[in-house]
């Protein structure tokens, strides 16, 4: 009888020994999960490549480098900004690397380069690159955008411009590339819609040297400007709107990429007071956003997170989400891609998301005004419009029917 009884109580304690180490057991058993990560690291965007894998990287350490059970195998892959350079190393990632999904194109650019190639190979992309019809009129099933359309944060821009702000009048300035074109469509369209009027249209060549030309043709009837530039045309273009008197004149508003918070500080006070449109916001007030605000500024050297990081961060959500609902396994292309699809993100730091039936993120819009607080500057929320689609408040159906944003479109 004891020996019985003791002979059970070993059983018994083996038996629970192994029910909790069935987790690791598991864990250990599967193979990891190899992921690509598309980033740049040379050239005159290097500054987003390094916000995009900081971003990331966070969202591995917080879960000690495993999703669903699975160790992530991470691939880097410099594109070096260059559309060639983007497909030749995706094509890497896919044939050479083995990669199950892969986080970017960050640029739109990239992402036409690439989606050829994710489509034949049946690999999902989690992107943040903008170009409106990858997700609208020329459906890729395997792009997946963490950020938002283009057009998406200029839509209820443009009204809040005419019916909050005041405006009536406006110029339009920015960088001659198809992002700034599908920007200004929507603002314009939603503006106009309002009853306001764009009165001059400024396109700068991509790269310009001086932007003095341009803001000197600025028409002064005008109530505002709104301003489009990336990197370090944002820099040149605040920085002589400023210096030519324009500043104290014409109050300027713009997207968040032309006061990204990743170089906010380098612009200094030639940012105070413009007004931008962004789905994210480093002083966004949340308990998510300080966690991840202090993790990115501690993996960068004090540098605040920009939308190239959190972009990066939203992937690593949508990733995880999608394999909670399938053990992990990503076998299954068609489940996981579907699984991918079908995400919905409470708890990003930039507040709540989720896809649409079209691929693209139906997210929290914010408004923004830069101001100097504590020292710093950032980015302030002042007004949220929250759960923005891709189509505003337009029929899917009847928006798809008309042509895409263009240059001289709206």
């Amino acid at each position: 009888m004891i020996f019985q009884s003791r002979r059970n109580l070993l059983i018994g304690g083996v038996t629970a020994a192994v029910l909790m180490l069935a987790p690791a057991m598991n864990a250990s058993a599967q193979e990891p999960l190899k992921v690509g990560l598309l980033t740049v690291r040379s050239g005159p965007l290097a500054g987003t490549g390094a916000q995009t894998e900081a971003g990331f990287k966070v969202f591995l350490e917080q879960r000690k480098n495993i999703i669903e059970g699975r160790e992530v195998q991470l691939f880097v892959a410099d594109t070096t900004g260059n559309p060639a350079v983007a497909r030749t190393k995706t094509q890497e990632l896919i044939e050479r690397d083995g990669v199950e999904v892969i986080i970017g194109a960050a640029f739109a650019f990239e992402a036409l380069a690439i989606e050829g190639l994710i489509r034949q190979a049946k690999v999902p992309s989690l992107a943040g690159a903008g170009g409106e019809d990858l997700t609208q009129r020329k459906i890729n099933p395997w792009f997946v955008r963490v950020s938002s359309s283009s057009a998406q944060v200029a839509h209820p821009f443009g009204e809040y411009a005419y019916k909050t702000l005041g405006y009536r009048k406006i110029v339009t300035i920015g960088d001659d590339t198809a992002y700034q074109h599908e920007f200004f469509g929507g603002f314009t369209r939603t503006f106009k819609e309002a009853g306001g009027a764009v009165i001059q249209k400024i396109w700068a060549p991509l790269g310009s040297a001086d932007y003095a030309g341009a803001i000197a043709s600025i028409d002064g009837d005008a109530d505002a400007v709104v301003a489009l530039f990336t990197g370090a045309n944002a820099l040149k273009f605040l920085r002589q709107y400023a210096e030519y008197g324009m500043k104290d004149k014409m109050p300027l508003l713009t997207g968040a990429i032309t006061v990204d918070e990743s170089f906010l500080q380098d612009v200094g006070d030639n940012a105070v007071g413009v007004i931008s449109a962004g789905w994210y916001s480093a002083a966004h007030d949340s308990h998510e956003n300080r966690d991840f605000v202090s993790s990115v500024k501690a993996a960068t050297e004090g540098v605040d997170p920009g939308i190239y990081a959190i972009q990066a961060y939203s992937a690593g959500l949508a990733l995880e989400a999608a394999l909670k609902t399938l053990n992990g396994q990503t076998k299954d292309k068609d489940a996981f891609i579907k699984a991918l699809r079908s995400v919905e993100i409470p708890n990003d730091p930039r507040g709540p998301w989720k896809l649409d039936d079209y691929g693209n993120p139906i997210t929290n819009v914010y408004i923004r005004k830069v101001v100097r607080k504590d020292g710093r500057l950032q980015s302030e929320e002042i007004a949220t419009i929250p759960n923005v689609s891709q189509f505003w408040t337009y029929d899917p159906q009847e928006f798809l029917k008309a042509k895409i944003y263009t240059r001289d479109g709206q």
